[in-house]
């Protein structure tokens, strides 16, 4: 058995045009590789084809070619056996307002041939804090706790990977902590989980690696760190004692931005110049220095700096 939840070659789609507009390739030869247990972030603007792929691994858009492997399972010689091991959290809230949430749970694992002697209703409801709204009616659920039912229904049959599609998107900040504590939990206990998320710093703080994608095709994939030291920019926050001179020397290829409340945040790269060197060209200026922090590279640098580079006309710009 592969050490890998998901295994990935020569995967394409393309639509077909309508309206007598030409067809439209959504994924192009994508090679990806997903390590059992892992919780992996799979990103990218909007467009760049990632509901395509998650929608080819569970089943609902066929592709025009390559492979798909899901635990093991090749999705052409064992279908039913690869969809069984994925669960799906869609973006979209796609509930039955006249089922109550156990009912919801009820139907979902009836789907996947659970008997009723191993479904785990009442445990999920409690995981995902519904246990108090089991027989109320979705319809009369608030917008979380419909997004935790969506998460509920992809647990019925116990899979062995979880695909977080954009979960956090328009959700208050106690349901956010509370989907990455159950998220932590079902980590801990084996569960590979796939995350796509248009907020970069749930990923970066999240993921073990990271892949981005953009216009159908796969830019990078590594290790969260290594991903943030692609960037080689950091910035030096000052806060001075007293108002800083207008005129600072800094050292070459180092930029001074002057923010609010007469704070200095000093762009620099970490490979050319030390905060050394800039904190002495500061004490040469006549700058007392009242406090000092640094500002390390987020993934939306990285993201940004990836993606950008892509865009068509982006060379010429």
């Amino acid at each position: 058995m592969t050490d890998n939840a998901i295994e990935i070659s020569g995967l394409s789609k393309t639509y077909a045009g309508a309206g007598g507009q030409p067809p439209k390739d959504a994924l192009s030869d994508i090679e990806l590789a997903i390590p059992r247990g892992s919780i992996f972030g799979l990103l990218g603007p909007n467009g760049a084809g990632k509901s395509t792929l998650i929608n080819i691994l569970a089943g609902l858009v066929v592709k025009s070619r390559g492979s798909v492997k899901i635990w093991g399972f090749d999705q052409d010689v064992n279908p039913r056996q690869s969809r069984a091991a994925i669960g799906v959290m869609p973006q979209e809230l796609n509930l039955d307002p006249f089922f109550t949430p156990r009912a919801s749970l009820d139907v979902q694992a009836g789907l996947y041939g659970v008997p009723r002697s191993e479904r785990r209703t009442d445990e999920i409801l409690e995981m995902i804090g519904l246990a108090d709204k089991g027989d109320a009616y979705s319809r009369h659920l608030s917008g979380g706790m419909r997004r935790r039912l969506l998460l509920g229904k992809a647990l019925v049959h116990n899979p062995r990977i979880l695909v977080l599609d954009e979960p956090t998107a328009g959700v208050d900040i106690e349901l956010r902590q509370m989907l990455w504590r159950n998220v932590r939990k079902l980590n801990d206990d084996g569960m590979t989980i796939i995350l796509t998320t248009h907020y970069l710093e749930e990923a970066e703080q999240m993921c073990d690696e990271i892949a981005i994608m953009n216009n159908g095709r796969m830019l990078v994939r590594d290790t969260t760190p290594k991903l943030l030291a692609r960037i080689d920019t950091k910035t030096l926050v000052i806060l001075p004692q007293s108002p800083a001179p207008a005129d600072i020397t800094l050292p070459r290829d180092v930029v001074l931005d002057r923010r609010d409340g007469g704070i200095l945040a000093i762009n620099y790269s970490k490979s050319r110049t030390s905060p050394g060197d800039i904190l002495a060209a500061l004490r040469d200026a006549g700058v007392t220095i009242a406090d000092v922090s640094i500002e390390e590279p987020r993934l939306e640098d990285v993201f940004l700096d990836l993606t950008r580079a892509r865009e068509p006309g982006a060379d010429a710009a």
